[in-house]
C-alpha cells in the first residue's frame, strides 16, 4: 500500500474518504502528517481537543484559590496558557502527582478539589480553528480505549469528577443521561460511553481511527525533498493493520514529523512464569469470569475459581464471583497487613466495597469455619503449576504443598505496557534503560513540561507511559504535549 493511504474500517462513501485523507494527509497523500497519536484512551482523546484548536484561557473575573498561581495567570491576561511557560506556572504547586504539568492543570481545571471544594475550573475554551495541528489518533478499540474492555458495572477507583476531560463535566453529563453517581464514583460503562460521546460532541471523530493495530513504529528517515527543506526533520514511520467487522485485516504505513505514544499499560497482563500457565482454563482478563459466567461454565455449582492477586483487578474478580455466588479461592504472596497491599491505602469511607474484600481476605485467614461461605483467602500461597486435570499446586508459608481442585484461574497481578512495536520494544526509552519499563517504577523518561522523550526528538509519551497514572492527571501530559507541538509550528520558517 503506498505510504500516507490509510484504509478506515468499514470504509465510508467516497466524499467522506476524501475528506478524510484531505484533512489528515493534505493536498497530496505522500505528505507527511504532522502528528500522530497512538492510544485513543482519555490521554489521546485529551491531546486530540487540544490540537483541534480548542484553546484554554483564564476567566477575566477568575479568581484562583492559590495565591501564588492566581498572581501568575494575572500578569499576561488573554494569554493562553498553551503560549505561556508551564515551568513558570507550575512552580510551588503540591499535589498527588509527581508532574508539575499535571498539577498544573488539575489546579486549573478543578482548584480546590482536594479540599472537598467543588470550585468551576478558572479556565474558559475558545475554539480557533487557525491553531489546529492536523493529527490522527490511532486505537484498537472505540474511543475510550481500554475503558472499553472492563466489565460495565464495576466502579472506578477515582471519583466522577476526576475521570472528566476539558470543558464536559462527568456529572453534568450523567444528569443529561439520567445517570446517577455511585458513592461519587461512577461505573465504568458510563466512563466509557462518556469518553465516546466527549469525542462525538466536541467534533474529533473526523481524527479518529478505530480497529487500528500499529505493528512497527521507525525513525531516522530523511524528509521527502521539497518537503520542508529549509528546516529537515527525521520522519517517523508508523505500520500496521486495519481489522474490519469482518476480521479481515489491511495494511497501512503512514509517515509523521512527530508521533505521541499514549497506549496505557493494560494491554500485556502480567504472568506468573509457572508451568501450566497457558492452559485453556487459566486466564488473565477478568472478562474471562464474565464470559464464563454469561455461558453457564462456571456457576455456583461448579468448583471454586481461582484468583491470583491482592490488587484491585483481583478485588473486582472477588466482587464479580461473590455476585453470582461463585465460589472462590483467593491467592497471594503478601500477608493481608502488608502496608503496601493497596486496600491499605485507600480510605474506608470512599472505597467500602474494596475494604469489604480486605475484610474478607483477613479474618477467613485467621477464623475458622469461614463467615464467608463460598470464600476462602490462602495469604503468603505462591503457585507452582496448574495441571490438566484442573488442579493448582501451591506452597504455603511453612513450605508445604498444597492442591486445589479449580474450575477456572485468573491471573490479576498487574499488566505491562506493551511496546514491541518500537525498536528494542522500547526499553532504550526508559528512565532507567537497564530495567524493564514500567510505568510505576521505571516509566519512559520525557521532558518534564514538554514529555517529549529524553531520547528522540519528536517522540512523546504520555499517559501511565510517562509515569501519570489516573485520568486526572494524565491531563497534563496532553497540555505540555499540545504547548510543545504548537511551539513548533510557530518556528516553523514561513
Amino acid at each position: 500500500m503506498p505510504l500516507g493511504q490509510l484504509p478506515v474500517p468499514n470504509p465510508p462513501p467516497a466524499t467522506a474518504m476524501s475528506s478524510w485523507r484531505k484533512d489528515h494527509l493534505g493536498a497530496s497523500s505522500s505528505e507527511p502528517l504532522k502528528v500522530i497519536i497512538i492510544g485513543n484512551g482519555p490521554s489521546g482523546i485529551c491531546l486530540s481537543y487540544l490540537l483541534s484548536g480548542y484553546t484554554p484561557y483564564v476567566k477575566p473575573d477568575a479568581v484562583h484559590p492559590h495565591p501564588l498561581l492566581h498572581r501568575k495567570l494575572t500578569e499576561v491576561p488573554g494569554v493562553s496558557i498553551l503560549d505561556q511557560d508551564l515551568s513558570y506556572l507550575s512552580e510551588g504547586l503540591e499535589g498527588r502527582c509527581e508532574s508539575p504539568v499535571a498539577l498544573l492543570f488539575d489546579a486549573l481545571l478543578r482548584p480546590d478539589t482536594d479540599f472537598g471544594g467543588n470550585m468551576e475550573s478558572v479556565l474558559m475554551w475558545k475554539h480557533q480553528k487557525e491553531r489546529a495541528i492536523p493529527h490522527v489518533v490511532l486505537g484498537r478499540n472505540l474511543p475510550g480505549g481500554a475503558w472499553h474492555s472492563i466489565e460495565g458495572s464495576m466502579v472506578t477507583l477515582s471519583q466522577g469528577q476526576w475521570m472528566g476531560l476539558p470543558d464536559l463535566q462527568v456529572k453534568d453529563w450523567m444528569r443529561r443521561k439520567r445517570r446517577g453517581l455511585r458513592n461519587s464514583r461512577a461505573t465504568a460503562g458510563d466512563i466509557a460511553h462518556y469518553y465516546r460521546d466527549y469525542v462525538t460532541k466536541k467534533g474529533l471523530g473526523h481524527n479518529f481511527v478505530s480497529g487500528a493495530v500499529v505493528t512497527a513504529v521507525e525513525w531516522g528517515m530523511p524528509e521527502p525533498s521539497g518537503s520542508e527543506a529549509r528546516n529537515p526533520r527525521p520522519l517517523f514511520q508508523v505500520s500496521g493493520f486495519l481489522t474490519s467487522k469482518d476480521q479481515s485485516q489491511r495494511p497501512f504505513s503512514l509517515c509523521a514529523h512527530n508521533v505521541v505514544l499514549a497506549t496505557g499499560t493494560s494491554d500485556s497482563p502480567a504472568r506468573l512464569g509457572i508451568p501450566g500457565e497457558t492452559l485453556p482454563f487459566v486466564y488473565h482478563e477478568l472478562s474471562a469470569l464474565e464470559a464464563a459466567t454469561r455461558a453457564g461454565t462456571v456457576t455456583p455449582a461448579s468448583d471454586p475459581v481461582l484468583i491470583i492477586g491482592a490488587g484491585l483487578s483481583a478485588a473486582d474478580a472477588v466482587l464479580y464471583a461473590r455476585h453470582y455466588n461463585i465460589p472462590v479461592i483467593h491467592a497471594f504472596r503478601r500477608t493481608v497487613d502488608d502496608p503496601g497491599l493497596v486496600f491499605n491505602q485507600l480510605p474506608k469511607m470512599l472505597y467500602p466495597e474494596y475494604h469489604k474484600v480486605h475484610q474478607m481476605m483477613r479474618e477467613q485467614s485467621i477464623l475458622s469455619p469461614s463467615p464467608y461461605e463460598g470464600y476462602r483467602s490462602l495469604p503468603e500461597h505462591r503457585p507452582l503449576l496448574f495441571k490438566e486435570d484442573h488442579q493448582a499446586v501451591f506452597r504455603d508459608p511453612k513450605g508445604l504443598q498444597k492442591v486445589f481442585g479449580v474450575s477456572l484461574v485468573l491471573v490479576l497481578i498487574g499488566s505491562h505496557p506493551d511496546l514491541s512495536f518500537l525498536p528494542g520494544a522500547g526499553a532504550d526509552l526508559a528512565v532507567d534503560p537497564n530495567q524493564p519499563l514500567s510505568a510505576k517504577r521505571n516509566p519512559i523518561d520525557v521532558e518534564p513540561f514538554t514529555y517529549q522523550s529524553t531520547q528522540q526528538e519528536g517522540l512523546y509519551a504520555m499517559g501511565p507511559l510517562a509515569g501519570d497514572n489516573f485520568v486526572r492527571f494524565v491531563q497534563g501530559g496532553a497540555l505540555a504535549v499540545a504547548s510543545s507541538l504548537l511551539r513548533k509550528e510557530a518556528r516553523k520558517p514561513p
